[in-house]
């Protein structure tokens, strides 16, 4: 990666004008930012990998975290397209099956790169109003500091939980079985909208801070539920971090619970 990226886990920075070598392939480097500031380009021989900073009849958008305009028009038309105009460009995407051009092609064709003068090229793409891609906060904080996905957080959580069923868990409703302590994380709105019959509430966000008062015994055997199944895995996860071996998590949650026609007490929680 670039020398200027801050992501971690790297495990080669390069920097602009290196280059790798592999066998007789020798794969040169260009620091092009603009997309982002670590963007970079790779010249192999009579091809140009240009990643996000030139598409085929575009460019990289500069209106996500660290991107910049003025830095991409310098990357284009100071660096780029003043290299030989019959390097074949191969960009990050490709477009209607075409998965490469070539330099001249894109500067005569590229709608982008007509805007030749900095202040119109800088207007043009401060102007595009595209929409956000999907996921992007998590996929920056991941990519820029190693930090996990919430979909790795749930796989982790689920990967020590045990889950109990809801036919289980109504058998266990129905006989109101006292070794079994159902624990309702979700907010306290949800929960007075509808809960299992004699579900105790304990937020997820105030777990931790009220464990040793809510949960005096480790002891025991303790149901999360949420929702969906998602909240109460995490809560049972840091439960049995916190010492509680016997906590396990509702398969499918109130919204399964609820179209199961399985009863539903609504109202505040004792106290």
């Amino acid at each position: 990666m670039s020398q200027a990226s801050s992501a971690p886990f790297v495990d080669l920075s390069l920097g602009d004008g290196e280059c790798i070598v592999l066998g007789q392939l020798r794969i040169n480097v260009m620091h092009t930012p603009g997309h982002t500031r670590d963007s970079m380009c790779l010249r192999v021989e009579n091809r140009l990998f240009t990643g996000d900073t030139l598409l085929m009849g575009a460019t990289g958008r500069t209106d996500l975290p660290t991107g910049d305009p003025d830095a991409l028009y310098e990357s284009l038309f100071n660096r780029i397209l003043k290299l030989d105009p019959e390097l074949e460009v191969y960009p990050a995407h490709e477009y209607k099956g075409r998965d490469h051009s070539t330099l001249a092609q894109e500067r005569e064709e590229n709608p982008r790169l007509q805007k030749r003068a900095r202040s119109e090229f800088v207007e043009m793409m401060r102007s595009l109003n595209l929409s956000m891609p999907t996921h992007l906060t998590e996929a920056l904080r991941t990519n820029l500091s190693g930090g996990k996905t919430v979909a790795q957080l749930l796989a982790d959580a689920t990967a020590i939980v045990p889950f109990m069923s809801l036919a289980e868990l109504k058998a266990h409703s129905d006989a109101r079985d006292p070794e079994l302590i159902v624990l309702d994380v979700r907010e306290c709105d949800a929960y007075v909208e509808g809960h299992v019959p004699g579900a105790r509430l304990l937020p997820r966000g105030q777990l931790e801070l009220r464990v040793n008062e809510e949960l005096p015994d480790p002891t025991r055997r303790i149901l999360t539920v949420c929702e969906f199944g998602r909240i109460s895995t995490l809560a049972a996860a840091t439960l049995r971090q916190l010492g509680f071996q016997r906590v396990i998590a509702l398969d499918g949650g109130m919204k399964a619970w609820r179209e199961a026609g399985f009863p539903v007490v609504t109202g505040q929680s004792p106290s």
